[in-house]
């Protein structure tokens, strides 16, 4: 199943950082971006986190909350959190509910061999839980940037 832009997006429970349970019905009237990721501590992914928490307060200003997601588990997300200062929650999706409600998982090729992993993808929601806009096969390098100034032009 894939989302399409302007369609709403199906609710959802996950468990997160800090002991917490995030369902997208509990986030209506704020803009959401979730943002996967392929793996906690690496080198593009801290890059990509450390964006969104240098910009987490323009965020913040823009209405919008920031969830980083990835299949890793919750301690492994506890302690890049704490060790990088990020001041949003980032939700495990061990069992890849996530992964698969908004088509993130390909197959990927390291060291000549294949496996499905995450494809760096972040997803902007709009306050009434409809999907606005949506960015794949991210590049970290001015991202976070881009995604900020979407969320301050929608309304």
């Amino acid at each position: 199943m894939s989302l399409t832009l302007g369609q709403a997006v199906p609710n959802f429970t996950a468990e997160a950082t800090s002991d917490q349970q995030v369902s997208l019905s509990d986030l209506k009237g704020k803009k959401v971006v979730l943002y996967f990721y392929p793996k906690d501590s690496t080198p593009g992914c801290t890059n990509q986190g450390g964006d969104f928490r240098d910009l987490y307060s323009d965020f913040q200003a823009a209405n919008t909350l920031v969830f980083g997601i990835s299949r890793d588990g919750l301690r492994s997300h506890e302690n890049f959190k704490a060790k990088q200062s990020f001041p949003f929650e980032l939700i495990s999706d061990k069992d890849e509910t996530l992964c698969k409600l908004f088509d993130v998982l390909k197959l990927k090729k390291m060291f000549g061999k294949e496996h499905l992993g995450i494809e760096r993808s972040t997803f902007l929601i709009d306050e009434e839980g409809k999907l606005v806009q949506e960015w794949r096969k991210v590049k970290v390098p001015g991202h976070v940037q881009e995604v900020l100034e979407a969320a301050q032009a929608t309304s």
